[in-house]
């Protein structure tokens, strides 16, 4: 009987407390105008309700997005290169490279080989290669058998599988992202393609860049009939680009943009097609490489997309008379450059291997003006093309950004009268194909 009046004084604290709770709350209302505290703006209807969930919503999102790209962009010695580093000064000169196909004979799977090839790509956007040059030097047909019904069931008759390969593989990483599915149909070459890491070239821009150029693959018109069309999806989302001309649906073009146009409103922006050398000659931007397919270590001299052809060859082999390790090292001037790679074999072994030419293997260095030993004392028995490749680059990058042609073609130049004039004439038969040339094989699988 004692404990009655404790539990009867307790209930009714509480309930004191809770009339005290519901008295503040009644005032903060009224103080906050007959709308709750919680709430900044009077809900009218539900429709509005839903509107500022919505956006709130939305904006949530895009808190997320930004944190997460900081995040990725960060880390505890310091911010991630946003951008590429830039010379801020025009290149006009070029720079080639040639290698065999028969550089993925010792690979035993599809991923090996695409894994070499993703070596290859970055390799050659570190080092600002202009094109890629794949030639057939018969020599893989030799290592592998099944190169000629792989190629086969790939759709590939007049061209050797392993070139096929890795142009098609070195294309897609030169390829923008944006623009992969418009170009690169499923194949099974790119099976393993994902897998690479990303070149992250300049070129590869991300759709909030604000940059002056951009590549760009050009849409097909919407409910006309007309074969060409202005509209160019440049990665900028939801916003096509217009052009200053028509071109076919499905081709590739490099866009000139105002940066000022990004922060612009409405659906579609402006900009002219230019060049893909225009960021190149421009200020110096890396802007890619293109790729070509020879025959043979012929064509890759004969067929040279540039006026007047390689002014400057240089043949890399470890029987090479110049060390380009020696401090009188240097190179003549030129406008453009290409230096060949050899095989598992080296360029002896693809020149005596090319029946179309009457240089033997032993001549090789004859074919080019600098015979270059670009790793003297090498540990290793070997060099692997891939690996070669990366070495030469970083050796030869900095006697390339000196001796290059420092005015446009416009502009006459010592490079143009270089040291390819003086260059020793090679001599190639006009005869038949060879029984190893692409041609026959397709004939023949006919």
């Amino acid at each position: 009987m004692a404990d009655e009046p404790e539990d009867s004084s307790n209930s009714k604290s509480r309930k004191e407390r809770k009339e005290e709770g519901k008295l503040r709350k009644r005032q903060r209302i009224e103080e906050s105008g007959g709308v709750r505290p919680r709430s900044k703006e009077p809900k009218n209807s539900k429709t509005k309700s839903v509107d500022q969930k919505g956006k709130r919503e939305g904006n949530n999102k895009k808190k997320k997005q930004q944190k997460n790209h900081e995040q990725k962009s960060q880390h505890r010695f310091g911010r991630v290169m946003d951008q590429v580093p830039c010379r801020n000064k025009p290149r006009f000169s070029t720079l080639s490279i040639a290698l065999p196909g028969s550089v993925l004979s010792n690979c035993q799977t599809r991923e090996l080989k695409t894994h070499l090839v993703g070596q290859i790509a970055r390799a050659c956007t570190i080092y600002h290669v202009d094109e890629v040059v794949v030639f057939d030097d018969k020599l893989s047909k030799r290592n592998n058998n099944n190169n000629k019904s792989e190629a086969n069931n790939a759709g590939e008759k007049s061209v050797d599988f392993s070139c096929a390969f890795l142009s098609r593989v070195l294309q897609y990483c030169e390829c923008p992202q944006y623009l992969r599915r418009t170009f690169f149909p499923q194949h099974p070459d790119l099976q393993f393609a994902g897998l690479l890491p990303p070149i992250d070239a300049p070129h590869h821009v991300r759709a909030e860049d604000r940059c002056k150029y951009r590549e760009g693959a050009v849409l097909k018109p919407k409910g006309n009939e007309e074969e060409t069309s202005n509209l160019v999806n440049c990665g900028v989302r939801n916003r096509p680009i217009v052009i200053d001309r028509s071109l076919p649906p499905g081709i590739r073009c490099t866009v000139e943009l105002d940066p000022k146009d990004y922060g612009r409103p409405g659906k579609k922006m402006s900009g002219k097609v230019v060049s893909p050398a225009a960021p190149r000659e421009d200020n110096g931007t890396y802007w890619g490489y293109t790729t070509r397919i020879a025959d043979s270590i012929q064509n890759v001299f004969e067929e040279c997309p540039f006026e007047g052809g390689y002014d400057l060859k240089i043949g890399t082999s470890e029987r090479g008379d110049a060390n380009i390790e020696d401090p009188k090292f240097s190179l003549p001037q030129f406008a453009h450059s290409l230096i060949v790679f050899g095989g598992v074999a080296g360029i002896e072994e693809c020149i005596d291997a090319d029946e179309t030419s009457k240089l033997p293997g032993s001549e090789s260095k004859n074919l080019f003006d600098l015979w270059v030993n670009i790793c003297p004392f090498q540990g290793s028995r070997t060099i692997r093309t891939e690996e070669a490749v990366l070495i030469g680059l970083a050796k030869f990058s900095p006697h390339l950004a000196t001796s290059g042609a420092t005015m446009g073609p416009n502009n006459s130049s010592e490079a143009e009268k270089g040291k390819g004039e003086n260059a020793p004439v090679v001599e190639f038969s006009d005869g038949a194909v060879s029984e190893e040339s692409s041609d026959s094989n397709s004939e023949d699988s006919e």
